[in-house]
């Protein structure tokens, strides 16, 4: 179980509020995920894992956003064992980037698992077309049969297409958003393929479920609504382990989605130690004071140990309120039991500042400017 240094008060009965206002949202169906995916589900998965394991060198994950930051982060972190190598496409425009990921996979045989809820998103849209491409450049009609689409179970474009064409289809849940599905298929289905287990990563998020993983993010909640309540408006996302980077990225994407809004919310960063001492160090022990540090602290070797607690002390007397999330064990146990912990405190959290957690009204501003751009409505 993931252990804590900080004890707040939390308001068990403003907890129970939240919690019912969580559970009774549209979007709240990501809180019972670790009880209710079905077991028919997860034998789907690892059957089309083992399916392209055997068919492919390369597996394209082709998404954006919550669509591919949390596996990734699994996948980055914990490096697993597969004979099929994952690469990302979809994450930018950058027409640079695409080709270097057509490159790579070159000539050898691939598949393409495309993670969008509409399929109308321009980032993994112009990267799907790509790798379509390249798919019937290769194999003619059996095209389809390598393409593994994760979507809206009932409409939208990615759906329409995957019907009408064929492909193995997975569903984003209709109650569950980008940022908090790692634990639906749109996480599980490449983490399978990557040689992750599933069933240890369900199983940590279930340990979590309870009413101790609980409390335990509601006391994590409270002391960052605390802190923000006296104009600590920064958090600073720490780690020791330099594979962890991507983990931090998802945590940026959670926390800064589902709270900056309303001209509200923590500003969340990230930064990887001891490498990030030699460049933000001095700012962290000894700049403005208007942030505080979130160390998740992994198991790791006993030279880093040290540095962890020197880290620690140098930045609590520098001023700095330190918090210290302790994990349990380094593998896809100890990853699912993060996930959930930050996943329901980032909802608490975001309750307790009165925005609504799961909705992002704001990410919508430039793709309607973009649209307009190229339908010569405005210029860009």
């Amino acid at each position: 179980m993931i252990m804590l240094n900080f004890n707040p008060e939390v308001d068990q009965g403003k907890l129970a509020e939240i919690l019912a206002s969580i559970r009774g949202d549209a979007m709240g169906g990501w809180v019972d995920l670790p009880k209710n995916i079905l077991i028919d589900e997860i034998l789907s998965i690892k059957e089309a894992a083992k399916k392209i394991t055997e068919e492919a060198e390369y597996l394209v994950c082709i998404g954006i956003g919550g669509s591919y930051l949390g596996h990734r982060a699994i996948i980055e972190a914990l490096s697993p064992k597969s004979d099929v190598k994952i690469v990302y496409a979809g994450n930018s425009l950058s027409q640079r980037e695409l080709n270097r990921v057509l490159t790579e996979v070159g000539d050898a045989d691939f598949s393409v698992l495309v993670i969008s809820k509409s399929g109308t998103t321009l980032e993994p849209k112009v990267a799907f077309e790509a790798f379509k491409k390249k798919l019937v450049e290769k194999y003619g009609e059996q095209a389809s049969s390598r393409i593994y689409a994760t979507t809206d179970a009932h409409k939208g474009e990615l759906h329409d297409e995957a019907v009408q064409n064929g492909y193995t289809r997975f569903i984003v849940p209709d109650n569950v958003g980008g940022r908090y599905s790692v634990l639906s298929a749109v996480g599980l289905l490449p983490l399978a393929v990557a040689g992750v287990d599933i069933d240890k990563l369900l199983e940590g998020a279930t340990e979590m479920y309870g009413d101790a993983g609980i409390q335990a993010a509601a006391k994590y909640a409270w002391l960052r609504w605390m802190l923000f309540e006296r104009n600590y408006d920064t958090e600073v996302f720490a780690s020791f382990e330099p594979s962890t980077a991507y983990f931090n990225e998802w945590l940026k994407q959670l926390f800064g989605e589902s709270e900056g809004k309303g001209k509200k919310g923590i500003f969340p960063a990230s930064l990887i130690y001891s490498t990030d001492l030699h460049s933000m160090g001095q700012f962290m022990q000894d700049g403005r004071r208007n942030l505080w540090e979130t160390i998740i602290d992994y198991p790791t070797d006993e030279l880093n140990r040290k540095v962890v607690k020197a880290v620690r002390a140098a930045h609590s007397q520098g001023g700095i309120p330190v918090l210290n999330i302790g994990v349990p064990s380094y593998d896809e146990k100890g990853f699912g039991e993060l996930i959930y912990f930050f996943e329901m405190a980032c909802a608490i959290s975001a309750k307790l500042q009165g925005v609504n957690p799961f909705d992002q009204p704001g990410v919508e501003a430039y793709k309607k400017l973009l649209k307009d751009g190229q339908n010569g409505k405005a210029t860009l």
